[in-house]
């Protein structure tokens, strides 16, 4: 830290220099770019300005060479003391990190380098700390997340994952509105939450008086717009939801959820069959990706097999014929926990989730979920006691989560008042009784079909980063103690 301090102070006396030659340090602008550095390495012989951060810098006697950079690339620029006179005496109070406006001529050394032989420049931005030399060698690997401006600066594979993150919102809005769904928007803060299992955050709206939630899902409200007559619809949004961080879970993230009227759980999979083939064909120009140590052709027909089924094939276990005491049993045996009073469908899903989605390598649709995991979801129509829910898998991993959309008022108040009054640790998770809710479905729904879809785990899935805050700009993260991270 102490080191840190002498370098700082040694750019705030250049600070003081500039100032008393009356430069400003700081302007407001830079009129005089012309291009992209990406454009200007294609430009030799032609007279262009540029801006950007220098981020390497070299003296040789009445030259210097710097590299500027922008979003696009890296150039050489060459300053030389007999072109720039008066203006070259600049130069030794200019650091990397500084930002820099140069115009010149596109050239080539004699090793073959392009080069922007500099005839004028204007300081930008006066950097007051020295960037790290290499991002890699901290010791605190969170710094890379808290500091997430100079991971940017320094990785370029940082920066392409988030450009990929970026033509991937692209990508989704591209496929649905081609396909006739309209992009809308539903409130943040909401006075019940619903749509999900998961505990809220909570806060309070003092000009009502009221406490209010920041929402833990967008379901309940997409779905009053389909009673309101919209009949394809979906969402981009911040869901939040107070639990756990972990490298798949962070409590601020991006969801998509789009649903679509007079269509079931087998068109709602179609749709997103194509929505992934569609974003890996814009993403890279192919559907061969890397996922985790496997190379998979998600081009392919996708794979469709029921919940008990895809247990009974990796499992050997017939779960439909056993009762709850064996079910209990068969997770004593093989180390599966139970919190204990859940029932035969809940322990079936807990065995699924445990002992056979990791081996979900290919492309699958995982179908017919139990009706008690799943208080949204439509009856089965041949299946007393499950539901028409999937979820796709590829590489043993969850990558979304749909369902023929329950439309009976009647039934879903049911549901929804027994989910409630479910015996549970945290009477929090449960989903809550929406009157508004319920009194919009008398108004009558028409048959639906939905799916909701974490952004972020779509972007881990399609850059093969399996660490969630790799793929957030500034995730979530513990506060660090201001008197802690002071510098001395």
């Amino acid at each position: 830290m102490a080191r840190l301090s002498i370098y700082r102070d040694a750019r705030l006396e250049k600070l003081k220099k500039l100032q008393g030659m009356g430069i400003d340090p700081f302007p407001a602008s830079f009129e005089l770019r012309t291009n992209t550095i990406g454009e200007v390495r294609e430009m030799l012989d032609k007279k262009v300005g540029i801006t950007g951060r220098i981020v390497a810098w070299r003296e040789h006697g009445a030259s210097v060479f710097a590299d500027i950079k922008d979003q696009t690339g890296q150039i050489q620029i060459w300053f030389q003391k007999d072109k720039l006179g008066r203006k070259f005496e600049i130069t030794p109070l200019l650091d990397v990190g500084d930002f820099l406006g140069a115009i010149g001529i596109v050239t080539k050394t004699k090793a073959g380098e392009v080069t922007i032989d500099v005839s004028d420049f204007k300081l930008l931005t006066k950097s007051l700390r020295p960037l790290p030399s290499t991002w890699y060698g901290l010791k605190d690997t969170e710094e890379r997340y808290r500091k997430r401006y100079i991971d940017l600066l320094l990785n370029p594979e940082v920066r392409e994952r988030f450009r990929i993150r970026t033509k991937l919102f692209r990508g989704v809005r591209k496929y649905l509105d081609n396909l006739g769904y309209e992009e809308v928007e539903t409130p943040t803060l909401q006075p019940l939450y619903g749509g999900a299992n998961a505990k809220p955050f909570k806060t309070h709206i003092n000009a009502l008086g009221q406490d209010f939630y920041l929402r833990i899902a967008d379901e309940l409200y997409l779905k009053r717009l389909v009673v309101g007559g919209y009949e394809k619809v979906y969402e981009i949004c911040k869901d939040f939801r107070n639990e756990g961080l972990d490298l798949t879970h962070n409590p601020e993230f991006t969801m998509i959820e789009y649903y679509q009227a007079y269509a079931d759980y087998n068109k709602i999979m179609e749709v997103t069959e194509g929505l992934f083939k569609h974003l890996a064909n814009e993403l890279f120009g192919h559907t061969n990706l890397e996922v985790g140590e496997h190379k998979i052709d998600i081009g392919k027909q996708w794979r469709k097999i029921t919940m008990t089924e895809i247990i009974k094939e990796v499992i050997n276990l017939d779960v439909e014929k056993m009762d709850e005491e064996e079910l209990v049993k068969y997770c004593q045996d093989n180390n599966i926990g139970l919190a204990g009073g859940e029932s035969k469908g809940q322990i079936i899903f807990t065995i699924f989730e445990h002992k056979v989605t990791n081996s979900l390598v290919e492309p699958t649709w995982v179908i017919d979920y139990p009706a008690e995991v799943s208080p949204l979801s439509k009856a089965h129509r041949s299946k007393p006691g499950w539901v028409e829910r999937f979820e796709g898998y590829i590489g043993g991993k969850e990558i979304c989560d749909g369902w023929s959309e329950l439309t009976n008022p009647l039934e879903q108040r049911a549901r929804l008042e027994a989910d409630t009054n479910a015996a549970r640790k945290d009477r929090e998770e449960a989903q809550h009784v929406d009157e508004d809710f319920l009194e919009a479905m008398e108004y009558g729904m028409p048959p639906l079909g939905g799916i909701g879809i974490g952004i972020d785990r779509l972007s881990m899935f399609f850059t093969n980063t399996w660490s969630i805050k790799e793929l957030i700009l500034f995730p979530t993260m513990r506060r660090v103690n201001a008197a802690e991270n002071k510098e001395e």
